[in-house]
């Protein structure tokens, strides 16, 4: 067998594998052995049938595989001695002459490959990247007290509905009735808005639920039927108004402060402000550390100048993910993919630059912050920490979401490890204004 090396460029090359029948041969005759020992043919013994009629059923299929097995040990076997650092996967070159498949031929098989460039980067004091200190003002302080205030809040007792206020209603069109049902003012479309806002309880009218309340899901909820049985609905209702219901924000009083707060950590608006600002700092802090940490990112990528085969990869997205995208769809998300390879590429560098490890134990905290953020998503706080693990195994265990947790600790200890020796340039910044940033 002999394997022959073609340069394209500085990055891509093309494998020329030559292989002899003498190089197959043997794994051809043990894979016809094998299905021999295995077919079953009507008039035959197991492991008696005719090699002549094994070869007639089974040979063009062992032929294939003995010299793919051939090629593939030929292929990896080169990439390994020679340290190859390869973007993607080898692939089936666009040049390779079409193949008979006959035993006892010779064939030549060719591959495209792409290798990583070399990044040289070394980030020092002279780099210096904008980090943006958020101010915490008088404004933002009052929003989030009566946003925090709102959030602890009930609904009550009200005399006529507001905007934001509920009607407790009995709808009937003669056929369909529905006692005790939950209209929300503000998701009445503007049609029918009218009909319900400054309305009290015992009032009395008509309306089009058709018209009233467009989305169907909502309104077959609402009538307390399913939604198949809308389409032969009378949507005129006679409407009665039971009560009206009016969503109070929670008083700052203790009771509101040990709720979100904890017990006896504020006592007073003073310290309920106080309590606020601190909150809003930390935000405001991950906010800018996340900001910061694209902002790198960028710069680095930018800085070490990176160069990728893009005709190659496009090839390869194409490949891998045949049947699920098509070249059209691949060639409009490539800008982002690029960017995204880009950095991998300088983060892969970084990592090995600073001696950086993802270790088990930074996998399962990743996954358990994760698993905690998507019950806090769902309104589910202070979940007991053996239900996180759970949850965290769970998105271990998954191929797609463990690689993504892995390359996110990847990113975080390169950005840590950076941030400690090049410059930040420190910014003050509205909130308003950062959030407007690209």
């Amino acid at each position: 067998m002999k394997v022959t090396k073609k340069k394209i460029d500085d990055l891509q090359f093309q494998l020329s594998i030559a292989v002899a029948a003498d190089d197959y041969a043997a794994n051809e005759k043990k894979k016809l052995a094998d299905r021999r020992r295995t077919a079953e043919f009507k008039g035959f013994r197991k492991g008696m049938v005719p090699m002549s009629l094994i070869q007639r059923v089974y040979g063009d299929q062992a032929l294939v595989e003995a010299v793919n097995e051939v090629v593939s040990h030929a292929l990896s076997e080169y990439i390994t001695k020679n340290k190859l650092n390869l973007l993607g996967e080898p692939l089936t070159s666009e040049k390779q002459e079409e193949i008979e498949w006959k035993s006892g031929n010779d064939f030549t098989f060719k591959f495209d490959l792409a290798t990583a460039p070399e990044v040289k980067l070394e980030p020092g004091k002279e780099d210096k990247v904008t980090y943006y200190k958020i101010d915490v003002t008088e404004k933002a302080k009052k929003e989030m007290k009566e946003n925090m205030l709102r959030q602890m809040g009930s609904l009550q007792e009200g005399k006529k509905a507001g905007e934001d206020d509920y009607l407790v209603c009995d709808m009937t069109n003669g056929t369909v009735s529905v006692e005790g049902t939950y209209v929300s003012v503000r998701n009445v479309a503007e049609e029918g808005r009218a009909l319900f806002k400054g309305k009290k309880a015992g009032d009395k009218f008509d309306v089009d639920v058709n018209l009233a309340f467009t989305n169907e899901t909502d309104r077959a909820a609402m009538l307390k039927i399913k939604k198949d049985q809308l389409k032969d609905l009378d949507p005129l209702f006679h409407v009665t108004v039971v009560n009206v219901k009016t969503f109070v924000s929670a008083e700052a009083n203790q009771e509101t402060f040990d709720k979100l707060f904890g017990p006896d950590k504020v006592h007073n608006d003073e310290e309920f402000t106080a309590a606020v600002e601190e909150r809003l700092v930390e935000n405001y802090k991950q906010e800018a550390d996340y900001r910061f940490g694209k902002d790198l990112k960028k710069y680095l990528v930018e800085k070490a100048a990176v160069v990728l085969p893009e005709d190659f990869l496009k090839r390869w997205l194409v490949y891998i993910n045949e049947g699920k995208f098509t070249a059209e769809q691949i060639d409009a998300e490539f800008p982002a993919f690029i960017e995204d390879f880009k950095w991998q590429t300088v983060r892969s560098s970084l990592m090995e630059k600073y001696g950086l490890k993802v270790e088990q134990k930074d996998l399962q905290e990743a996954a358990e912050a994760f698993a905690a953020y998507q019950y806090a998503m769902y309104g589910m706080g202070g979940v007991p920490q053996e239900m996180i693990r759970e949850a965290a195994q769970r998105v271990l265990a998954d191929e797609r979401q463990s690689r993504q947790i892995e390359e996110n600790v990847e990113d975080q200890k390169v950005i840590t490890a950076v941030r400690e020796v090049v410059t930040l340039a420190n910014k003050k910044i509205s909130v308003e204004k950062f959030r407007e940033l690209k």
